[in-house]
């Protein structure tokens, strides 16, 4: 199977469980799921005109949404050619989870990585039993695509921006029916803005969830 991938980079993970790891983000062209404040909206088309080689799309800044196909195999040797030192692979997009990752996460697997997915929740999430689910659920979007209680279900790590106690409320109803126990629950405050922050942090302490920072938004890297 080939993936329509936008960008390959090593870097820092800045969110949640694993803030601070170093992590080779893939990033995966393609998402309809319409949110506003996407930072990557050039990812959510796949056209023909901008599709390019492999190599134009490794540690290159993939900003104007050109995208090359590749295989899990083929991936992985672009990954040792830059001479990636990381362990950690993110999959990213766009929306990762319009591909059935089981093939990529496995194969990432069998070459020694450990895998995680950060998805929207509004798509089935299909991967290998031992990938680590990041599921930040986007509710109401303008693609009208609605979280998925299999994503949910799959899920590792439930990540959730706030700025308001109705994120917090949206987040309680989307889990009613969910079984948080085994859960790392995040909440992220939105913007770094300080009323998100104070907000974010009550509930963490109240519920014993976990704070996620966006670290590499203080620190300025991708």
């Amino acid at each position: 199977m080939k993936y329509p991938v936008n960008e390959v980079f090593e870097t820092i993970q800045g969110e949640g469980l694993f803030t601070g790891v170093p992590a080779i983000f893939v990033r995966l062209q393609g998402c309809p799921v319409g949110c506003s404040w996407c930072d990557t909206k050039h990812t959510w088309e796949t056209l023909s005109q901008n599709r390019v080689d492999a190599d134009l799309v490794i540690q290159v800044d993939g900003e104007i949404g050109r995208w090359a196909e590749l295989t899990a195999q083929q991936l992985i040797d672009q990954l040792v050619a830059q001479g990636f030192t990381a362990e950690h692979i993110v999959i990213t997009g766009g929306e990762p989870c319009m591909y059935d990752l089981t093939e990529l996460t496995s194969t990432l697997f069998d070459a020694g990585y450990r895998c995680q997915i950060e998805t929207s929740g509004t798509f089935e999430v299909k991967c290998h039993s031992q990938t680590w689910v990041t599921v930040s659920p986007k509710i109401n979007m303008k693609g009208g695509y609605p979280v998925l209680p299999q994503a949910l279900n799959c899920a590792n790590e439930i990540k959730h921006p706030v700025a308001k106690q109705s994120h917090i409320d949206e987040l309680d109803l989307l889990l009613k029916d969910i079984d948080i126990s085994n859960k790392t629950i995040c909440l992220q405050p939105i913007s770094q803005k300080a009323r998100a922050t104070e907000l974010a942090m009550k509930v963490c302490i109240e519920r014993n969830w976990r704070l996620s920072i966006q670290t590499h938004k203080y620190l300025n890297i991708d």
